[in-house]
């Protein structure tokens, strides 16, 4: 594997199906990790399986018991221009990355499990060869792969990195956003509820038809705007931000720390601080971001450096972004990839923030892996 991906990669081990292989575990299943000497087992030289790197920092949790979180059947793919792809025989647990083999990528993505690593929680008897899938060129390795795979020293010198999140295009085939079968699993692994799938289905519509071109966009965004108060959500969510693309966009400093509380500004008070690109110095502004907006949450990290997903290669921040406790990516506005599981935590520019001492509560809230609580609007939950 090359150290900068500049080609879209082949399907990996042929086409997966949704019946070529059961699933066997879904949300809420408790499950065991494996032993490391039994999970190397089931590696490549490579210190891959099914093209998914076992990444060092996933041996701490050997051995140790989790619940899982979402059935990763899908994911999106952040190296190629953004799409959904569909993922084999894969969870997601309660585990995020600390980035230590890694640079020290502050990321702090979500890690993939497949369930040839995993073995019900109630089980006393560990299944080993059969958890492979078809088509698996799984064949031994070594702990010492597994580290050496995580690096390399290109010919300028320069560190690259590979990990699940550049490899994810290899790890998976393509999934088509009209492909019904991954709505269905969707439901039956628990991973969506009905109501909010159905309210999901709902504002995709009404997004296409207010960009087909017809005329309508103006006219529905603010009809969108107008109706809010019924569902009592933010207004449009792919509303772009005021100043023209070209001209400065304001910045401020709060110099937040880990720990603190932190209010949200309001969607119309943020659309004010990014350019008509939704970008404020160069960080983008996402419509998956106007759920929390109004909601107070800790600071979970100062994020300063990360791989870039494309390249591999350590990436320095300008200005350092905010990471805030449980807010993440729900995937409930973006086509190609609605209902992603892969919980990527958005970076946040201080001046979309602002200090507060006293936590708000809200009746409608869901929770995620390793946070407290997060707050969404009725009109798009329903979990």
């Amino acid at each position: 594997m090359t150290s900068s991906l500049e080609t879209t990669p082949a399907e990996p081990l042929g086409s997966y199906s949704f019946q070529a292989h059961r699933p066997r575990f879904r949300v809420g299943d408790w499950v065991e990790v494996l032993s490391k000497e039994e999970i190397l087992r089931t590696l490549d030289s490579s210190g891959q399986y099914d093209g998914m790197p076992f990444m060092p920092e996933m041996f701490a949790f050997c051995g140790k018991r989790f619940k899982v979180y979402k059935r990763a059947h899908k994911t999106c793919d952040t190296v190629f221009p953004v799409r959904g792809r569909r993922v084999a025989n894969a969870v997601h647990l309660e585990t995020r990355c600390d980035g230590q083999a890694h640079g020290g990528c502050q990321a702090t993505c979500l890690i993939f499990w497949k369930e040839a690593w995993l073995k019900p929680a109630t089980s006393d008897t560990l299944e080993k060869v059969g958890n492979q899938v078809p088509g698996s060129e799984s064949c031994g390795s070594t702990e010492y792969n597994v580290y050496a795979s995580a690096q390399r020293v290109d010919a300028d010198g320069t560190i690259s990195y590979h990990c699940q999140a550049t490899q994810l295009p290899y790890a998976s085939t393509q999934l088509e956003w009209w492909d019904i079968r991954q709505y269905v699993e969707d439901y039956r692994s628990g991973n969506v509820g009905l109501r909010r799938m159905l309210c999901c289905f709902v504002y995709s519509a009404y997004f296409a038809v207010s960009h087909a071109g017809i005329g309508l966009g103006r006219p529905m965004r603010w009809l969108y705007d107008r109706l809010r108060p019924l569902w009592g959500g933010s207004i449009f969510p792919r509303h772009s931000g005021v100043i023209p693309e070209g001209q400065p966009t304001p910045a401020q400093t709060l110099n937040l720390q880990p720990g603190e509380l932190v209010r949200i500004k309001a969607h119309t008070e943020i659309l004010e601080t990014i350019n008509t690109n939704n970008q404020n110095k160069g960080m983008s502004w996402d419509a998956e971001m106007v759920p929390y907006c109004g909601g107070t949450y800790r600071v979970l990290k100062r994020v300063s450096k990360l791989i870039n997903e494309r390249t591999g290669r350590m990436q320095e921040m300008k200005t350092p972004g905010i990471i805030l406790d449980s807010v993440i990516c729900q995937a409930r506005y973006s086509n190609c990839r609605l209902f992603c599981p892969r919980g990527i935590y958005p970076y946040w520019r201080e001046i979309w923030l602002e200090r507060t001492s006293q936590p708000q509560s809200c009746p409608h809230q869901t929770q995620h892996p390793g946070a407290t609580t997060i707050e969404v609007p009725p009109f798009v939950d329903g979990k």
